[in-house]
């Protein structure tokens, strides 16, 4: 066997285990534990593969093609799926929301009385789409990547099928993720169009040798923001955000607020690495057209992020249902990720990641709590019923402060380096004023983010707070806490690899 054959072994196997597990669930019968424990092998085997690549001496260098160094792929694969040292950290992104996920979601759909097998299926296929996104190096790969990430997230969505509030959630995601693909599509079709290639290697070689028609190259970087700005949830496309993550079940949002927006991040990076190029280039200064180009839509990329940080922690600011605020919180946190793309250099892209690795942990480690206190019939839900919560379940109320002190930036948790990172790239690039929004924004947080916390340890309630049953979700909330305190403390665990990623 051809040695490169190694190199995609964590695509082999999470392809593999979407295609069997729907036939695992078949000749599983009534055991739901065989598809459960299928799905958890699936997340812990790509895990261990994508660290066993990492440690190779290959991706020791940055930005490693490992399909450059032999001829086993056709020129489709080699042109169209990318095997380097930056996807692997993608993995092990989505690996982890998907196992902090599966923890978490055993326990609520027993208590929905909703647990059907399907449910594993559908999120392994769009941890595929996931993954696709990040190999992809074709404007064809990264399009299946986002529909096979997206079409289960838009079941899942409405998964518990006989709560309005869940079907609610699929239809209107569905008609409006169909609505942008649209915008996708176009997008790159306008960019096809330009270059004559949807290979971006070469879309890329074309933009900096000015060989673009440049009203059709504009119209298409246009199309794709507007379409990959949904995906992220980014103003003014963001509106669907709040309603889906809200009406969907609760760790179904932990996920697609994770890991999709993790995702759709991925494809902006791959995107504005292409056309989007950074002001030097190997072949020298960028030509007049391409520079134009490039400092027009950045700049209107961050007139997204700091709209996007804005109506997101505003909006937040004023909600008192604790799953709403978390959906509008994700919008806002869409924004202080758009400025690594807005930075469009090494320092963005590397805090992008750092910052994706601290939201997965301190998202969903939220989330995950919502489902736990959450009750039937959407109950629980207020900000009041958080009130005194420390008495009866100090490890969660402690949990949930450590979370809510991350996302708000507070040092020394996670979330305070993911937003230096992304402002000092921010600054660096030039964008002072953006950076200003963003800390105002910040500040805005604040008062809900504590707010939350002052429910919980300083208010009381009338009634008995009831003790609440954690079970196998224990898992995912102790992992996320000590993530989100181990990369506070040591920052540079990630930032030193991912520095390295984007050199």
């Amino acid at each position: 066997m051809d040695t490169q054959l190694l190199y995609f072994i964590p695509l082999l196997i999470a392809s593999l285990f979407a295609l069997f597990t729907p036939i695992i669930d078949v000749f599983s019968g009534s055991n739901k534990k065989i598809i459960f424990y299928t799905t958890l092998l699936n997340f812990i085997l790509i895990i261990v593969a994508n660290l066993f690549l990492l440690s190779q001496p290959e991706f020791a260098t940055p930005l490693v093609n490992i399909n450059q160094t032999g001829d086993f792929l056709s020129e489709f694969l080699k042109n169209s799926i990318v095997l380097s040292s930056y996807t692997i950290f993608f993995d092990l992104i989505f690996a982890v929301a998907g196992l902090l996920t599966l923890f978490g979601v055993r326990q609520y759909l027993i208590r929905e009385n909703y647990e059907h097998k399907e449910f594993y299926s559908l999120l392994s296929f769009s941890f595929l789409g996931m993954m696709l996104i990040a190999h992809s190096n074709s404007l064809v790969i990264l399009f299946l990547g986002i529909e096979t990430m997206s079409i289960p997230f838009y079941v899942l969505s409405g998964f518990i099928r006989n709560k309005t509030s869940n079907i609610e959630a699929s239809l209107k995601y569905f008609l409006l993720g169909a609505f942008a693909t649209g915008f996708l599509v176009y997008g790159m079709a306008m960019i096809y169009g330009s270059t004559g290639s949807l290979d971006l290697s070469l879309i890329h070689t074309k933009i900096m040798n000015n060989q673009f028609n440049t009203i059709y190259l504009a119209i298409g970087i246009g199309l794709l923001i507007v379409g990959l700005s949904f995906k992220a949830s980014t103003f003014p496309f963001h509106q669907w955000a709040p309603d889906v993550y809200t009406g969907a079940p609760t760790v179904v949002s932990a996920f697609m607020s994770t890991a999709g927006k993790s995702a759709a991040f991925v494809a902006f990076i791959i995107i504005a690495k292409a056309v989007i190029p950074m002001n030097l280039s190997s072949a020298g200064q960028l030509t007049h057209t391409s520079n134009f180009i490039t400092q027009y839509f950045r700049e209107i990329l961050a007139v997204i992020a700091a709209f996007t940080m804005l109506v997101g922690n505003i909006t937040a600011l004023m909600q008192t249902n604790v799953k709403r605020m978390l959906a509008f919180s994700s919008v806002a946190h869409a924004g202080y990720m758009m400025m690594g793309i807005v930075a469009n250099n090494s320092d963005g892209w590397s805090g992008i990641i750092f910052y994706a690795s601290a939201y997965v942990l301190m998202q969903i480690g939220a989330f995950i709590i919502v489902s736990l206190i959450e009750k039937e019939n959407d109950q629980q839900l207020e900000l009041s019923d958080y009130n005194g919560l420390s008495k009866n379940n100090p490890f969660l109320a402690a949990s949930m402060a450590i979370f809510m002190l991350s996302l708000a930036g507070i040092p020394p948790f996670a979330g305070f380096f993911g937003k230096y990172f992304l402002f000092y790239a921010a600054i660096e690039s030039g964008y002072l004023w953006l950076t200003i929004v963003a800390v105002i924004a910040t500040l805005i947080s604040l008062y809900f983010y504590i707010g939350l916390i002052v429910n919980m340890y300083f208010k009381t309630q009338s009634g008995e707070i009831e003790k609440v049953h954690i079970g196998l979700a224990n898992i995912s909330v102790i992992i996320s806490v000590i993530g989100v305190i181990f990369l506070g403390l040591f920052p540079n665990t990630i930032m030193n690899f991912a520095i390295l990623f984007f050199k």
